[in-house]
C-alpha cells in the first residue's frame, strides 16, 4: 500500500521512475516498450477471457486483476516516457486537449492521427 495521500501524474513518474531496474537505464527506450506490449497483451488476453467464459466481472476478481495489469501499464508508459524525457503531465493534457477539439470540430469518431 502507498504512503503518498494524493497523487498526480508528476508524483508518479518520479516515484514509479525510484522502482525502475533494468539495462541500461536512462538510455533504453526498448525495455518499457516492450515491457508495455507485453503487459497490454496480459490485459487483452483477461479481456478474451471474459468474453470467452461469459465472465461476470462483479462476481469474480478479475476486475481486480485487470486493475493491476492496467497499473502495470501505467508503470510502463511512465518510464518510457522518462526514457524519452516527456512528461506524464504533458502527455495527458496534450492528449486531453486533442480529444476536446476533436469533440468541438465533430470529428471525436473515425480514423486517422489528424482528424
Amino acid at each position: 500500500m502507498t504512503t503518498i495521500k494524493k497523487l498526480d501524474f508528476i508524483e508518479y513518474q518520479k516515484c514509479s521512475r525510484k522502482t525502475a531496474v533494468y539495462p541500461d537505464i536512462g538510455n533504453n527506450l526498448y525495455y518499457p516498450a516492450l515491457g508495455l506490449a507485453g503487459e497490454t497483451g496480459e490485459v487483452m488476453n483477461k479481456i478474451k477471457k471474459i468474453m470467452r467464459d461469459k465472465i461476470d466481472i462483479e462476481d469474480s476478481n478479475i476486475k481486480e486483476m485487470i486493475e493491476s495489469e492496467l497499473g502495470d501499464i501505467l508503470w510502463y508508459i511512465s518510464n518510457l516516457a522518462t526514457e524519452l524525457n516527456l512528461s506524464l503531465d504533458d502527455i495527458a493534457r496534450k492528449n486531453l486537449d486533442k480529444l476536446m477539439d476533436r469533440k468541438k470540430r465533430g470529428k471525436i469518431h473515425g480514423s486517422g492521427d489528424n482528424r
